[in-house]
């Protein structure tokens, strides 16, 4: 049974000059509990409504999301959503970002204390727990935003582009500690990137999206063993069978 099921779902907005905008169209996708799939296509294709839709934040046109085989209707309270634009508190220090999702939960300070803890030992950022955001880099700031929705304690986590304002240094390294975060927490991630290998590095399988409307023209399993090597062959066919599937699509 899939953890979530997508079936025939499709988004139509109303253009400034009244004509209809179909921004996505049949879209049919099962992620299994503790997979992680990586979502890519061109700008335009309905990558981040897609996760938004998944969320509940937009209303879909068309069909249906399910969760262990229920219906989602509404906001879709077991899906947190991480964006590349960070919403973190400024006036908050990271350990009352990371602890509002609990205290709206109604955990107790001492139970609080010992989860950001945790979280923070999870990121790689013990002993920043007493500093504001913005005294941070923009690679530890982003791992804040990771471990506070990690703390809603969802059942899907949903990535939009997390690491793409990042220079490619730091994003491999937040990437490392994306999959060590998901093999301990063994949750399902549905994540948004431009990134070809940024997708091979990461998924269990690899939606290729093409726009206009925005529809899903190849779901391909990525067998290659972890940790991946970038500068192996079967990683650079791969890379290459996506970046010609994604021009194809432009």
């Amino acid at each position: 049974m899939n953890k979530l099921t997508l079936k025939g779902l499709g988004k139509v907005f109303n253009g400034e000059d009244g004509r209809e905008i179909e921004a996505l169209r049949d879209i049919n996708v099962g992620a299994r509990s503790g997979e992680f799939i990586c979502i890519i296509g061109s700008t335009g294709c309905g990558k981040t409504t897609l996760l938004r839709l998944i969320a509940g934040l937009t209303p879909m046109s068309t069909g249906q999301v399910l969760l262990d085989d229920k219906l989602v209707e509404n906001l879709n309270r077991d899906c947190t959503l991480v964006f590349q634009q960070l919403s973190l508190f400024p006036w908050f220090s990271v350990q009352g970002n990371i602890e509002f999702p609990l205290e709206l939960k109604g955990v107790d300070k001492s139970e609080r204390e010992a989860r950001v803890k945790e979280l923070l030992k999870m990121v790689g950022l013990e002993g920043v727990a007493n500093s504001k955001p913005y005294e941070l880099s923009g690679g530890m700031q982003q791992r804040i935003a990771i471990a506070r929705a990690l703390a809603y304690d969802p059942e899907i986590l949903l990535m939009d582009e997390p690491f793409g304002a990042l220079d490619e240094k730091t994003r491999q390294k937040l990437q490392n500690v994306l999959l060590e975060v998901w093999k301990k927490k063994k949750k399902t991630i549905l994540f948004v990137t431009h990134n070809i290998d940024e997708a091979i590095v990461l998924a269990d399988r690899i939606i290729v999206m093409a726009p206009e409307p925005g529809r899903i023209i190849n779901d391909i399993e990525v067998t290659l063993p972890r940790k991946r090597d970038r500068l192996t062959n079967e990683f650079i066919k791969l890379h290459i069978e996506i970046r010609n599937l994604l021009e194809v699509s432009d």
